[in-house]
């Protein structure tokens, strides 16, 4: 009773564990999202030239998608070292027994992926359907 007592609890435990992991990864894509849309934006007239000189839509679409990609593969490394420095400091500090195994850190390396690819379409496409003579002209 008391073993299907404590599973429940860890069942309950890890639900809403995963549940605020969601809504994280989802607020740091929509921040990523909002970056990359100021990027288009203060990048119009360059996305113009780029065009005018022949780049394609795939180019420029190619371009910010993989700006996003990268920035949040950035805090997604950041994330994992500053969970393995904790990890350290806790078992350093307060005796308390940690292990880091390699498994956690994939799956929160490929989230970061997914992050930056699925909130980097937006941007991406905003910028790759500009009309270069629309982007020359913007101040």
């Amino acid at each position: 009773e008391i073993l299907n007592t404590a599973q429940r609890v860890t069942d309950v435990m890890t639900a809403l564990l995963s549940g605020i992991a969601v809504i994280s990864l989802v607020v740091g894509g929509i921040g990523i999202m909002n970056i990359m849309l100021v990027s288009v934006t203060e990048r119009t007239r360059e996305i113009g030239i780029r065009k005018a000189v022949g780049a394609t839509r795939g180019d420029v679409h190619q371009q910010f998608l993989i700006e996003s990609v990268i920035l949040s593969l950035m805090g997604g490394v950041f994330g994992i070292l500053l969970g393995i420095g904790t990890a350290a400091l806790l078992a350093k500090i307060a005796g308390i027994a940690t292990s880091i195994s390699i498994r956690p850190i994939l799956y929160a390396f490929l989230s970061s992926v997914c992050v930056g690819v699925i909130f980097g379409v937006y941007p991406a496409r905003k910028a790759a359907q500009l009309k270069p003579i629309d982007a020359l002209r913007y101040e």
